[in-house]
């Protein structure tokens, strides 16, 4: 069976489904693959260590033939027109490599990878195979972003950017403090794997390469010294679980028993939606540890300040001390101001004083359901830029992406080092 790349039918849609391989099932791989499908792809193969998570995969995507690892689907010869890399944040150079030499199409998983070599390398990999490399970088997709973009000529020049993002304390507490990107010596700093969003989103709006970028920042609350004096190492055994906000207890049999965003964290720290899951994860998993309990070393709130080429200035913030809700942005112009949440966005025009608000609600959503439709369109593109020959649709390619990286790299230099870093 014949598998073709975009730059080979630019203009010139195909005459079937675009055919997907899944490099890792887990949240995001599983919850991609669905909307791959919705949006009339063909999904033909998945690779996935984890059995369980493997089978629920290949119920949900009967015709995907299934591997237990993503060097097996690498060994076989091309099963498919692109592959969506999706696996632990470690694995993205050796997997993007490898399926860039077979001439496979990607979309890539954020962060592009845990180290600034490897990310330099990444790039390099898909130019000299001469392959579409698109991230994941979701936030440009949003209906807010382009409604965003549009607006910002009622506001002329931009001159200051601020720009917040919210994590959320139990968002934080489950993945920085109890899970996957606790620790920097395992996968990255917080602001790589967190806000390598933040920083692409704003490069993308100014549409100026960094100069020049300082930072400051700590883990400051979620450490030993600030351990009540009666809190248990897990949350099951303590006396204090019905009166601490981080109690892993109460948001993990919350997110059981009522849905919502919570219960997108309590899948992933059980695996399944059971009441024995979810008590066995909490008695023997990391998810189950008190928060000044664990072995973090993620900061749990950092500055960084960025000037970009011709004096556009940006102060950003990452704090985990928040709800979990939008990003909240104010860009100053020479016209007006603009203000945003994620969903409403407000500008102002000095000269007639007036405010314009436009709401990009597509479903009400929260911040961490979708990504404000960021997912779904993020996908739609991928898959009818392949289908279709318009490669004008990824707004999120490779070169853009690693730009982006490399100024997080800079400000976590500036950060430890104390200094201001020049690009």
């Amino acid at each position: 069976m014949s598998h073709i790349n975009l730059r080979d039918h630019v203009g010139v849609p195909l005459d079937r489904p675009v055919r997907l391989a899944f490099a890792g099932a887990g949240a995001r791989g599983a919850a991609y693959a669905s909307l791959a499908e919705e949006a009339g792809a063909a999904v033909v193969a998945v690779a996935e260590p984890r059995p369980p998570a493997r089978e629920r995969f290949a119920v949900r995507h009967a015709r995907a033939e299934t591997f237990a690892d993503w060097r097996d689907l690498a060994a076989r010869p091309r099963l498919a027109d692109a592959v969506v890399i999706a696996n632990m944040d470690d694995g993205h150079r050796e997997a993007a490599e490898a399926f860039a030499a077979l001439g496979y199409d990607i979309l890539l998983e954020k962060p592009i990878a845990t180290s600034e070599e490897d990310v330099i390398a990444i790039g390099d990999a898909a130019r000299k195979a001469d392959v579409t490399l698109a991230v994941c970088h979701v936030m440009r997709y949003t209906r807010y972003t382009t409604e965003l973009m549009k607006a910002l000529s009622d506001i002329g020049e931009i001159v200051s950017v601020e720009h917040l993002e919210p994590i959320g304390y139990y968002h934080f507490a489950h993945s920085y403090v109890r899970g996957n990107w606790r620790r920097t010596d395992l996968t990255s700093s917080a602001l790589l794997t967190k806000c390598c969003h933040d920083i692409d989103w704003l490069g993308y709006v100014i549409g100026r390469p960094v100069h020049r970028v300082s930072s400051f920042g700590s883990l400051s609350y979620f450490r030993p010294e600030n351990r009540p004096i009666d809190a248990a190492d897990r949350c099951v055994d303590c006396p204090l679980q019905d009166t601490c906000a981080y109690s892993a207890t109460r948001m993990y049999r919350d997110g059981l028993r009522n849905g919502g965003t919570r219960q997108y964290f309590t899948r992933i720290m059980a695996g399944e939606l059971t009441e024995e899951a979810v008590t066995t994860a909490l008695r023997e998993g990391p998810y189950g540890r008190c928060v000044w309990a664990s072995d973090n070393d993620a900061v749990d709130h950092q500055i960084v300040n960025l000037e970009y080429t011709g004096g556009v200035t940006v102060a950003f913030t990452m704090t985990a001390f928040t709800p979990v809700e939008h990003r909240h942005t104010k860009i100053f112009g020479t016209k007006g101001q603009l203000t945003g949440d994620g969903r409403f966005i407000h500008t102002y025009e000095f000269l007639t004083e007036r405010t314009t608000t436009i709401d990009t609600s597509l479903d009400g959503s929260s911040a961490a359901e979708g990504h404000a439709g960021g997912d779904e369109a993020l996908i739609r593109s991928f898959v009818t830029a392949l289908h279709d020959g318009h490669p004008d649709l990824i707004r999120s390619g490779i070169d853009d992406s690693v730009d982006g990286h490399r100024v997080v790299f800079a400000a976590e230099r500036a950060r430890r080092e104390g200094t201001v870093v020049t690009l």
